[in-house]
C-alpha cells in the first residue's frame, strides 16, 4: 500500500482528487476562478483558509518552535526517480524515497509527498503568502503527510494531516547553481500532461539548515480545491535566490491544455479570522539569552540581599 503513496500524490496533490467541480485561476477563466471555488468545494469558504498575510510584528514567539529536522533531504536516491508533471495549474514534482520532517513542534513525523510552485508574470509577483504585505516572485510548497496515514484522502480529514513548508523566491544577480539542474528539467514539461523522470536532492533546492531556524507557523488549509483545513503551515523567512532568467522559467515555460500560458496561479490572500501566527525564537541568539540571564541574576542578588 505504501508504494502507492507517491503515485497518488503525483496524480492528486496539490489539486486533490476530491469533488467534481471544475476550478481554475482567474488568469485562465474568471468563471471558475478562486471566487467561485466555494460553489463546488464548500471548504474553500470556511474560516481557516490559506494563504494569509503574515504580519511579523504581531507574530507571537513560541519557544517550542525549535529547528525542523530534515530526514533524507540530502539523499538523491537515484533508484527512486521523481515525477515532474505539468498538471495544467502548476508544475509539480512527486517525491519518492525516505524523505521526512519532524521536530519544530510538529505532532508527528511527516513524509514528503511532493512539491510545487506558484508564480506570477514578468511584471507581477505571484507568491501566495505575503510577509508584511510584501509578495514575492515565486513560492514553493513542499507537501508532507502525517506518517500515521497511508493516503492523502485520509490525511485531509485530520487537522494535523498535512505539514507544508513554504519557501519564497527572490531575484538574485547571480544564477543559483544548486537549483540549475531542476530548473532545466522543469523546462521539459511545458505542456499539460507532459511528464519527466529524474532524481534530485531536496537539500540542494532549499537554504542551508542554519538559515531555516527562523520561520512562521499557523493553522490553515490547502490553497487549491478542495481547500481542506488540514495543514500545519511553516513559512520560512529566508528566501531562495534565483536569477532573473531562472525566475522567468516559471511564467514563460508552462502552458495548459488550451495552449494558454500558466501565469498568476496563486490564490488571493485569505482572512486570518482571529488565527494566531507564531514565530520561532531563533532570532534570540544563545549569547543574548545568556547575557539576559546573567543580568537577571545580578539584579536579583541586589534586590534580595
Amino acid at each position: 500500500m505504501h508504494s502507492l503513496i507517491p503515485l497518488l500524490a503525483s496524480l492528486c496533490l496539490p489539486f486533490l482528487c476530491l469533488g467534481d467541480g471544475k476550478w481554475c485561476y482567474d488568469s485562465q477563466d474568471t468563471k471558475c476562478g478562486p471566487s467561485h471555488w466555494k460553489d463546488h468545494f464548500p471548504s474553500c469558504g470556511w474560516m481557516e483558509q490559506s494563504p494569509i498575510n503574515i504580519v511579523t510584528k504581531n507574530a507571537q514567539i513560541d519557544t517550542k518552535l525549535i529547528p525542523i529536522e530534515f530526514e533524507g533531504y540530502d539523499d538523491p536516491d537515484t533508484d527512486a526517480n521523481w515525477t515532474i508533471t505539468n498538471n495544467g495549474h502548476s508544475v509539480q514534482v512527486g517525491l519518492k524515497g525516505d524523505i521526512a520532517i519532524k521536530g519544530g513542534n510538529l505532532p508527528n513525523k511527516y513524509k514528503a509527498v511532493q512539491f510545487h510552485y506558484h508564480w506570477g508574470t514578468k511584471s507581477e509577483f505571484g507568491s501566495e503568502h505575503a510577509i508584511d504585505g510584501e509578495k514575492y516572485p515565486v513560492e514553493m510548497h513542499i507537501v508532507h503527510m502525517n506518517e500515521q496515514y497511508s493516503s492523502i484522502a485520509d490525511a485531509v480529514k485530520d487537522p494535523d494531516g498535512l505539514a507544508v513548508l513554504g519557501f519564497m523566491f527572490v531575484e538574485s544577480p547571480e544564477e543559483n547553481l544548486k537549483s540549475k539542474a531542476l530548473i532545466n528539467v522543469l523546462k521539459t514539461v511545458p505542456n499539460q500532461g507532459k511528464e519527466y523522470l529524474a532524481p534530485f536532492s531536496l537539500k540542494d533546492l532549499i537554504p542551508d539548515e542554519e538559515k531555516l531556524k527562523k520561520y512562521y507557523r499557523y493553522r490553515g488549509s490547502l490553497t487549491t480545491p478542495g481547500c481542506e483545513e488540514a495543514v500545519i503551515w511553516t513559512v520560512f523567512e529566508e528566501p531562495i535566490p534565483l536569477s532573473k532568467s531562472q525566475l522567468s522559467t516559471f511564467y514563460e515555460t508552462f502552458f495548459s491544455s488550451d495552449s494558454k500560458p500558466i501565469t498568476l496561479n496563486f490564490r488571493p490572500i485569505q482572512k486570518r479570522n482571529g488565527r494566531k501566527v507564531y514565530v520561532s525564537d531563533s532570532a534570540v541568539r544563545p549569547f543574548d539569552a545568556a547575557v539576559l540571564s546573567s543580568v537577571l541574576t545580578v539584579w536579583t542578588s541586589i534586590l534580595f540581599n
